[in-house]
């Protein structure tokens, strides 16, 4: 009798208006949005409604972690060739500030790249002898070579181009996503994640894939290779689906008795995620069986498309998702920080990579996917066209760079076989068509059917968006 007196006592009118608001409100927005999810039905997220027709309906984005050499990859530079071991000049480098690993250096002496170069395809793309596969889609590919960002060390870096802020808290594109356009497969999540295993590298921090302050459904979920793909998916010994199911259905009542008493929304996401889990008990260990894939796939691939948890194989569950509805797919692939021995570094990285990115081009094609798939190759920044330390003739590194970068992206909506952007006859600043991050972002969401100013999210009293307060769409890479 104390409690509830004290209940009624603490009960104010601001909280009746809540909870009254949240309850008659919330449930006529729902009825009119999703009347089965509205009569209690349904946890099913629906399907959002995008702001004008989208090119594309997913995003496969393989993210370089680390920052790939431009200069030994997409845009070769001739001149460091031939003024290899020279100073650069003073004039290019400008007042652009370095990290703490070559802040220091008495000289800056120019690296050309020990990679030979060629053009392929009836776009004359330009690609390195390190990406032979590569080599063989460009005509499908979209470069941007004109990228730039303001991070200059890693976590920052990847955090920015990742959530749109270089500091942690806001939410991954992915989440940003799934919270304006909802899943198109009520047994999957709408944001998937897939770490490459057993790589070295900078640190991959759970928030790059987090919501942020948006409800926690929206967050991504990481698939890993073996036994259990998802943590703390499947039931434990000798308890079965149906008793896991009873179980949800008590809880389910218990959340909604303190839904209505509390009218905090995420109870309704923990719900949410709960039945999701459930379902997820079926749809994942089918997804991540590829045992059904035939053998001219694991050949296009790549001989580690048969080794779970491996870039290639990553690739191939990446496809299988897209197939299955999953809206954002995020692959992470570690080890591109080459300060030192950036040759044969750089030969490993792009014999993991080359084949199966190419392959997962060309697997989407095949299928009728492509057209409506948005694929993202690139890292967070760039790196130095001068050397990090000793320069030898079989030997240097390169530091971060973020005044220049290349990414590419394939798919829906984008030019084919063309190259936007250029550097400097140097390889230090963008020359023309700058590309800033939150200008990436915008065109990402827009390919999607997105207005980036549109889509916010009100917290702490400000409307947040992906791009900040910034970013513009490229539109001169769209078809």
């Amino acid at each position: 009798m104390d409690h509830c007196h004290n209940y009624e006592k603490t009960y104010s009118r601001r909280d009746f208006l809540t909870k009254t608001s949240l309850g008659l409100g919330a449930l006529g927005l729902a009825g009119l949005m999703n009347p089965m999810e509205a009569l209690g039905k349904s946890n099913f997220t629906p399907v959002g409604q995008p702001h004008f027709p989208p090119k594309v309906k997913r995003v496969i984005y393989l993210f370089q972690s680390g920052g790939p050499s431009q200069l030994e990859t997409f845009d070769p530079k001739p001149l460091l060739r031939e003024r290899n071991g020279q100073d650069l000049p003073a004039s290019v480098r400008g007042e652009q500030r370095l990290t703490g690993m070559t802040a220091g250096q008495s000289s800056f002496p120019l690296a050309g790249s020990q990679f030979d170069f060629a053009q392929y395809g009836e776009s004359r793309a330009w690609v390195s002898e390190l990406m032979p596969h590569t080599a063989k889609v460009v005509d499908e590919l979209c470069f941007i070579k004109s990228m730039y960002t303001e991070a200059i060390n890693h976590d920052p870096a990847v955090t920015f181009i990742q959530t749109g802020s270089q500091f942690p808290g806001r939410p991954s594109i992915g989440s940003w996503l799934n919270y304006g356009l909802g899943s198109e497969n009520e047994n999957l999540p709408a944001f998937v994640v897939l770490v490459t295993k057993n790589k070295m590298g900078q640190p991959l921090y759970a928030r790059l894939w987090g919501n942020g302050f948006l409800p926690s459904e929206h967050q991504g979920v990481q698939f890993r290779a073996g036994k259990d793909a998802v943590l703390y998916l499947n039931n434990p010994p000798g308890f079965d689906p149906e008793d896991r199911r009873m179980q949800l259905d008590y809880l389910q009542k218990l959340q909604e008795q303190q839904f209505n008493d509390t009218g905090d929304a995420e109870i309704n996401a923990r719900i949410a995620q709960y039945e999701m889990a459930y379902r997820m008990q079926t749809s994942v260990p089918e997804v991540m069986d590829t045992s059904s894939e035939p053998e001219y796939i694991y050949d296009m691939y790549g001989e580690d498309s048969r080794d779970p948890g491996t870039f290639a194989a990553n690739c191939l569950l990446a496809r299988r998702l897209a197939e299955r509805g999953v809206r954002f797919i995020q692959l992470y692939h570690q080890g591109w920080d080459q300060h030192g021995n950036l040759p044969n570094a750089i030969k490993n990285q792009a014999k993991e990579t080359d084949q199966a990115s190419a392959a997962l081009i060309t697997d989407l094609k095949q299928r009728g996917l492509l057209e409506d798939t948005l694929v993202i190759w690139g890292g967070e920044f760039g790196r130095t066209n001068y050397s990090q330390g000793k320069l030898t003739k079989t030997n240097y590194g390169r530091d971060h760079h973020p005044r220049c970068f290349t990414v590419w992206m394939a798919g829906g909506g984008v030019k084919k076989g063309f190259s936007y952007g250029a550097t400097d006859e140097f390889g230090y600043n963008v020359a023309e068509n700058p590309v800033h991050v939150h200008d990436f972002q915008a065109t990402l969401l827009h390919l999607l059917g997105i207005d980036h100013e549109k889509l916010t999210y009100k917290f702490q009293g400000r409307r947040f968006r992906l791009t900040d307060v910034h970013g513009h769409v490229v539109k001169d890479i769209l078809t």
